[in-house]
Parts: C-alpha cells; structure tokens; sequence
C-alpha cells in the first residue's frame, strides 16, 4: 500500500511531522533528527548546499573503525562542550534544537563551520589510525583502550589548539599523558567514573594559553574527594593488592604494554599478538610441587591475596609450556623459560631460585617504582583544598564516620549537622520546587517515595511534605548517592555544598 501525504508550507511543519515518527515505531537516531531539523526547512538549493558542504563531511568523519556512525555520540560531546552541560543521550537533539533556533543561511553555516572544524579531531580520537604522526597516534590508541570517552569534549579543543599551532607536539603529548595518568590511578582505586563526565566537562575553561599545561595539571591536582587526582602511596597500596588480571582485557593489556614499554627502543606490542599472553607465576592451579616448596600457611596465603595481582604476574611467548610447572623448572625451561626472555617483566624472575611472598613483594616494589614513572603524579606547587573548606557535594569526601558542620543549598545556608538531615532537607525542596520529576523519572523508585510507607515496607520513613514520605534506612554513603543522582537528574548539580565539622 502507498500512502501520499502532500504538505502545505503556509500550514504545516514538516519537522513536527518527522518528529512524531520517533513515537510510531520507526526508531530514529538524534543525528536523524538532527539533520533533519537542520534540512528540512531550507529550499532544495540550500539543503544540498548544506548537505554537501558540511552534513556530509560530519556524517563521513564521525564514523568509527567498524563504519559505525557515532554523530550522535559527537553532537552530544560539541553540546557538553559549548554549554557545560552533558545532554542525556535520548536529548540531544532537543539540546540541539534549544542551543540552535531556526536561523537565516547565513548563521547556519556559521554554526555548522564550528562543529565541521572539530570533527575532524574527533575522527581521529575514535580512529587513531588516521593520526598520522607516530607518537600521537600511540598516546591516542591508549586513550581509546582506557575507553575515557567523557574526555572527548575536552580533547577535541586541546586537538584543534595543536593543529592551530597554539601548542607544540610535545606540550600535546604530555596532556595526553596526564589524561592517562589522572584516568588510571582512579581505576587502580576504583574511584567512580561517573565523577569524570563533570571535570572533562568544563577541564577546558580552566586552561590558561601561557601556562597550558600547568594550568590544566593544577586544576585536576586541585580536585578533591571522588574526583581526586590519586597520589603515590595511595595508588600503591591499592595496586599491590588489586586483581589486575580480571579487569576488562583492554585496561589490562594496556596495563601490560605501557610497563613492558617503558623507556624501550624495541616495542614489544601485547594487543592482537597472539604469541605474548599474561601467565600466573604462581599458577592458577599449581602443580603438586609448589605444596613442597612453600609452607602450608605461605602457599594459601598466596592464592588468597597475591594470586591476580601484578606482582605475581608476568608476559610470556611461552604460557602452554610453562603451565602450571613449579618455578625452578619455568624459569629454566630451554629456549622458553624466564631465564631465556628478553621482556622486562621477566628480567627479575630470571635470576631467583625461589617464588615465594616475600619475593612476589620485591617484585612489586620493582614494579610500583615503573609504575609511578609512567603515571606520574604532576609535580608542581599549588593550593589544594585540604583544609577542610566547602565543598560541593560531588567533590567532597565519604561522608562515613564524618558530621556536617552546615550546608549550603541554592545559595541559602542550611543548619544540618548529620547526612540524615541533609537527605531530608535536600528532597523536601526538590519536591517542592519540582514535584513532577519525582514521577516522570525513576527518582521516585530511588528513594522509595510513597505516601503509604507501612505498605510499602519502609524501615525508616520521613515525611517531605504533608503526603509523601521517602526511606532514610541506609548509610551516609547512600544518602550522598541518593542527593547526587537526584541533583543531576534535576540538573542542579553546583547547587549544593557542605561543609565537613573539624
């Protein structure tokens, strides 16, 4: 069947029309939307200028390496950029549409010039293949392994800064290294991800031009609480004893590589090598011998604690010979043994005649000082906020254990001294200021709003006005999620700051 829908231009929108097929089961992405929202009003010679001379090129350039279209993806981070606000991905083409009203030609291209002029850089941080340059390419592939996506709005600008010549390639290189160093030291303590989306939002506007990277090192050195820049002892204690062998397999190939690499003429690349895998020095399942070799108390000990961590593991070409043989034996093994590797990560095992914990911690030691030279911790003078000021929330420590000496919400000092306070106080004004989105989002479900809690089963009830009621049941670490989750949704995320009591 054929349908003809003839429009009249005096009386109808074709957007609106093109909009409702979202909601007809037709599922259309934002970059559809988008486009045709930028199309769709002009006349057939200006749709084919635009098209041709800047929709085209974006479509072609925000593609990844599996010719996936990632323009929505792109959009979202140009918008993050320009309004210091991370669109939800079901919005961006609201976000667009409210950032860029219907404009004469001549304003949309200018519009248009902009977004066109970074995807260029774009293609290349979701493609780093086609960074021409060596070394950028590599720094580029190591980003796109620790999969900091969120960076992107931040990294398109410094990209355009180097290709504009405001910065040289090497001040280039040692942002994209800070960038790694800041990302993985938070992975090896597992500090939340979603902390990053903030910082990388506005990291940009804190870039001074004389002082490029100091400036962009002092503002994440001055980050605090959950979007810390971890420092040495902390990364350490954490890395000797993180499973390093069960994390995603890019995070731990890059892992692996950049210690093999270090300071090395000959690189010896992990990823897609077939013939390098990572082994267990103590195996996973060890060979009767190792029962002799270590006490009974050592041996658990081991493969309780030590077993994944990288102190007890190693690269080898030769995994299915040295299996689960005992140490002497994988270390002397002709022609595949440690003693006969030319890699760094097996350099000190080449020379022991035992395996045991207090090895596996020398090791280590070894290993941390490699570690702390690759991801650097910025060495430079600043103030840092440690002397227990206001905070807002996002930045601000565990609350466990701690009290509140006040806190300050929408510009007005609130007298709250315990977490359970503050999540009371926090929700009573949300909902009074905006009642709906406790209903048209999964806020209500979050924090168990009801106006029959002995129904619902809450433990701890508390009113927040004269009908509802939320559960307060949980520990100071919920709450803050709790207060957190509900300022973004609400989109009020720098409007609550706490003050911790001495």
């Amino acid at each position: 069947m054929f349908v003809e829908i003839s429009l009249d231009r005096e009386r109808d929108d074709p957007q609106r029309i093109f909009e409702s097929l979202n909601s007809t089961g037709l599922e259309l992405s934002q970059a559809d939307l988008i486009r045709n929202y930028i199309l769709m009003g002009l006349n057939p010679r200006d749709q084919n200028k635009i098209y041709q001379n800047y929709w085209e090129d974006i479509e072609r350039l925000a593609k990844d390496e599996t010719n996936v279209s990632r323009v929505s993806d792109y959009i979202r981070d140009y918008l993050t950029l320009k309004n210091k606000k991370i669109p939800n991905k079901g919005k961006v083409y609201l976000e667009f549409k409210a950032k860029y009203p219907s404009a004469s030609i001549d304003e949309l291209e200018r519009n248009l010039t902009g977004i066109k002029r970074l995807v260029k850089h774009y293609n290349k941080l979701i493609n780093p293949k086609e960074e021409s340059d060596k070394d950028i390419r590599l720094q580029l592939e190591y980003i796109n392994r620790l999969e900091i996506d969120v960076a992107f709005p931040f990294l398109i600008k410094v990209y355009d800064d180097f290709v504009s010549s405001i910065i040289d390639k090497p001040t280039f290189l040692k942002v994209l290294d800070l960038l790694q160093s800041f990302a993985w030291r938070r992975f090896i303590l597992g500090l939340p991800t979603n902390a990053l989306n903030k910082i990388f939002m506005s990291l940009y506007d804190k870039v001074e031009p004389d002082n490029y990277l100091y400036s962009i090192q002092k503002s994440l050195l001055q980050k605090s609480g959950s979007q810390r820049f971890p420092k040495n002892a902390e990364v350490i204690d954490a890395l000797k004893v993180k499973d390093v062998y069960n994390i995603k397999s890019k995070n731990r190939v890059y892992l692996f590589e950049r210690l093999e690499n270090y300071e090395n003429r000959e690189r010896v690349a992990i990823e897609g090598n077939p013939d390098i895998t990572i082994e267990h020095i103590f195996p996973q399942n060890p060979d009767p011998k190792w029962n002799i070799q270590l006490d009974n108390e050592e041996y658990i000990f081991i493969k309780e604690n030590y077993l994944n961590t990288i102190g007890n593991l190693t690269l080898s070409g030769n995994n299915g010979k040295l299996g689960n043989k005992p140490f002497i034996d994988k270390r002397d093994l002709d022609g595949a043994g440690y003693k006969a590797s030319r890699l760094f990560m097996n350099k000190y095992l080449s020379s022991l005649d035992k395996w045991d914990k207090l090895e596996i911690e020398k090791r280590f030691e070894l290993i941390s000082e490699r570690f702390l030279k690759i991801w650097e911790y910025p060495q430079i003078d600043i103030e840092t906020n440690e002397d227990n000021e206001e905070l807002n929330i996002f930045e601000a420590d565990d609350p466990k254990h701690k009290k509140l000496e006040y806190a300050i919400f929408f510009d007005q000092k609130i007298e709250v001294n315990q977490v359970t306070r503050l999540y009371e106080e926090v929700f009573k004004q949300l909902f009074e200021r905006q009642p709906e989105t406790f209903f048209t989002s999964d806020l209500g479900e979050r924090i168990s709003l009801t106006k029959n809690p002995a129904e619902m089963g809450l433990r701890q009830p508390v009113p927040i006005n004269d009908i509802y009621f939320i559960e307060s049941h949980m520990d100071s670490m919920n709450k803050f999620d709790r207060i957190k989750y509900a300022l973004t949704i609400f989109d009020f995320e720098d409007e609550l700051t706490i003050k911790y009591a001495e």
